[in-house]
């Protein structure tokens, strides 16, 4: 059989690669949201450290704008906070510098400083902070743009009322976590793609008795019984233990509708044999009675004969019916009445019996002694009167037959044998079948069957051992203390 592939998007295998993707996407996203955060948070802490010291050491110097434009006091900060240098034109000969350092007034215009007048940046920078009063209240530094560019900026007050404006450009910082961020992208989108290959392999890997257990259920829906899941070569231990499970369930069931299937095929011959059986003596008692019903039974001697032939008839019927309910019965499994049982007794009579209905056939009797089992006495009798039956029926009165019992490891063993003409295989395989006749002989066919299901009842079994030419020995096995079948 084909295996059937099914997996689209709603399949168990897309599924769980989809939630494993969409969980490592999740993680790699905040991990990247937090590392980012934190390195931004820590680049900037060290640039708002630098301007705050720088503007602390201004505030407590109490220095004017005079002071610092003539005394070059701040030549601490002069490579950091230098005015840029600016062409003929007045335009800055660099591009936007990394720090800031202007000296505004009250309303935000930027003043000449080491005799330069304001660049563009100092200008813009004044412009952006619009308020320095406000600027030199707050103790933390702000964000401003200046020309596109953005800068944390902070502010002091000098003596002489000036403020002084000083600014570091965040340019680099924001550029610095852009390649991070692409940098965790890319390497998060490879991971991604990475555990997405991952997951459909290992999920192939160990979704594969799943998919065996539906492949063997498909095989099962189209009628072979006999397919079992497989197992893998390293499964889960839920996994095989649903294997384990289902094989057991599969088992159970073949052997259910195998049972089934027996037992309906039994019952069908049942029922056939059982209607053939009963037809031939119905069909003799219902022309017999068309003769006396047409006036053909004129003498009283043949009025006899007829009577007597329907009485034979009855008689038969009687039998087999009885024979049946006694089957019916044994399958029922009805409580035996057990009590203390000498078997040698009974097969002592059973070989009584024989020689008085046939005097001229040697029988043997091996049963000396008392051998006490726990049975139903009425059932071993007919179980040995079937057997002895069986033996009378199916073979000539000159065939020697021997009866014995023994009690052998906690059984007791009963066995009839005959030296007839013997059974061939495909028979012997059928002799315990219900209306089974070896070559069409005589009888009903149920005496065997009989002495299979009293034997089953008490817990024994029944065996058969024969060949063409070399007679027929059959075997009862007891317990010598059988359960009661309900």
């Amino acid at each position: 059989m084909k295996r059937i592939h099914r997996h689209g998007v709603h399949s168990l295998r897309a599924k769980l690669t989809a939630a494993n993707v969409g969980l490592l996407a999740l993680g790699v996203v905040v991990a990247t949201a937090v590392s980012l955060m934190g390195m931004r948070h820590y680049l900037l802490g060290q640039v708002d450290t630098g301007l705050t010291k720088t503007r602390d050491s201004l505030g407590s110097a109490r220095l004017t704008l005079r002071q610092i434009d003539s005394l070059s006091v701040l030549s601490v900060v002069s490579d950091r906070f230098a005015p840029q240098d600016t062409d003929a034109q007045g335009t800055d000969a660099r591009p936007a510098p990394d720090s800031v350092f202007t000296a505004v007034d009250g309303r935000g215009t930027a003043l000449t400083l080491f005799g330069v007048a304001p660049t563009d940046a100092q200008r813009g920078l004044a412009d952006a902070v619009h308020d320095p009063r406000a600027l030199t209240a707050d103790t933390d530094p702000h964000d401003v743009t200046v020309h596109g560019d953005t800068y944390r900026v902070t502010a002091t007050r000098l003596s002489d009322g000036t403020y002084i404006l000083l600014a570091t450009s965040t340019e680099a910082l924001h550029r610095g976590i852009a390649k991070a961020l692409k940098l965790d992208l890319a390497v998060g989108t490879l991971l991604l793609a990475l555990l997405a290959c991952l997951t459909l392999f290992s999920v192939r890997r160990r979704l594969r008795p799943l998919e065996d257990m539906v492949e063997t259920s498909s095989a099962i829906a189209e009628g072979d019984l006999t397919r079992r899941v497989p197992s893998s070569h390293h499964p889960t231990q839920e996994v095989e233990q649903l294997r384990l499970a289902l094989n057991s369930m599969l088992h159970q069931v073949e052997t259910a509708y195998r049972t089934r299937e027996r037992s309906a095929a039994q019952l069908r011959r049942f029922v056939a044999d059982a209607s053939h059986e009963l037809r031939t003596p119905l069909s003799a008692i219902r022309g017999y009675l068309q003769l006396y019903d047409q006036g053909m039974l004129v003498e009283p001697e043949e009025r006899r004969r007829a009577w007597d032939r329907m009485n034979g008839e009855v008689d038969r019927m009687g039998r087999l019916v009885d024979e049946l309910l006694l089957l019916a019965r044994l399958d029922q499994r009805p409580e035996l009445r057990l009590r203390g049982v000498d078997v040698s007794r009974l097969v002592r009579d059973s070989a009584q019996d024989l020689r008085a209905q046939q005097p001229g056939r040697p029988v043997t009797v091996e049963a000396d002694g008392a051998v006490l089992v726990r049975a139903d006495e009425s059932g071993l009798r007919q179980v040995l009167g079937n057997l002895v039956a069986n033996v009378r029926t199916h073979t000539s009165a000159e065939v020697p037959v021997r009866l014995g019992v023994e009690r052998v490891d906690g059984v007791v063993r009963l066995s009839v044998e005959d030296e007839g003409p013997g059974l061939a295989p495909e028979d012997a395989a059928r002799v315990f079948d219900r209306f089974f006749r070896a070559g069409g002989g005589a009888g009903s066919g149920l005496g065997l069957a009989i002495v299979q299901g009293v034997v089953q009842a008490h817990g024994g079994e029944v065996s058969v051992r024969t060949a063409p030419g070399e007679g027929l020995a059959v075997t009862v096995t007891l317990p010598a203390r059988p359960k009661a079948c309900l």
